[in-house]
């Protein structure tokens, strides 16, 4: 009898146990059947890059044919092909400083184009239980808002931004744009603003071009991240592609189609030319001394 009811016992706990998997089974297969599915949409970019020589070759004879113009030069040369204001951005970006002597302001270099959007994150007052975790949100942030576009850089290049709206972030401060110098970027221009403006007009190693040449003092985190870089963008009302020429002076900044830019080039550098002497001739009559900007071989 003992046997039987104990045989009994474990088929009867079996019999459970079998149950349970059973019922768990189905809930999982529930829960499943509850949980949406996922879809990521598949994005298009219809507006392509373009293609170029970007060998050493190609680059050096560009920037050796534009090193001495001025952007009205180059506005004229656009205009002669037909690309009247094409490529001039608006005249609220402007230079933070200018140096008449040296003209240490000017930038003549290839654009590679970088594109923010505005946060998705907010933090407000006692967002945070401590100090730590404030920070730890701020390095989290920060990696969502990468100079990851510097990897590509090469000397020559002008980095053009599109700070995405974000009137008070200034992402280019006095440290990054010393890295930005070290690489060999020779030019910042944005639609935005820039921070620690003494520090980068005192050391004057990189020429920055900003919205009204002032300054926009906020971080990165919780303001801005990063949504990509050397595609085409929008910045001051003008359709930067990479590679395409920028350059940039007292005046202003213009860009320069990159295949147009032997043929703008060449145009501008005659009107160039003959400016010169023209102002070397008022100089003589005026008693003033040849400088580098009447310089007549």
């Amino acid at each position: 009898m003992y046997y039987l009811m104990k045989h009994k016992s474990k088929c009867f706990g079996l019999l459970i146990f079998l149950l349970l998997i059973v019922t768990a089974i189905n809930l999982s297969a529930a829960n499943q059947q509850k949980q949406p599915k996922l879809t990521t949409p598949t994005g298009v970019r219809l507006l392509k890059n373009k293609s170029f020589d970007d060998s050493e070759r190609a680059r050096k004879e560009i920037l050796d044919l534009y090193k001495d113009l001025r952007l009205t030069d180059v506005l004229d040369g656009m205009d002669l092909i037909g690309l009247q204001d094409i490529g001039l951005m608006h005249k609220n970006i402007r230079p933070l400083w200018r140096d008449v002597d040296k003209f240490s302001h000017r930038i003549v270099g290839f654009a590679i184009t970088v594109r923010h959007v505005p946060t998705d994150v907010r933090v407000g007052q006692n967002s945070f239980a401590d100090l730590e975790e404030f920070k730890k949100f701020k390095s989290e942030q920060y990696g969502r808002a990468p100079d990851a576009w510097l990897s590509t850089a090469k000397p020559g290049d002008v980095v053009v931004i599109d700070a995405g709206g974000i009137d008070e972030c200034g992402f280019i401060g006095s440290n990054n744009s010393l890295g930005w110098a070290e690489k060999g970027v020779v030019g910042v221009v944005t639609n935005g603003g820039a921070r620690d403006t003494d520090e980068i007009v005192k050391v004057k190693k990189i020429p920055v071009y900003c919205k009204n040449g002032y300054s926009s003092r906020g971080v990165r985190p919780g303001r801005l991240i990063a949504e990509s870089y050397n595609f085409p963008i929008s910045c001051a009302d003008v359709l930067v592609f990479p590679g395409d020429l920028i350059v940039a002076d007292g005046d202003g900044v213009i860009v320069v189609p990159r295949q147009h830019a032997l043929t703008v080039g060449k145009l501008a550098l005659e009107i160039h030319v003959g400016d010169e002497k023209s102002r070397a001739d008022r100089y003589k009559r005026l008693g003033m001394e040849l400088d580098e900007t009447v310089k007549v071989e």
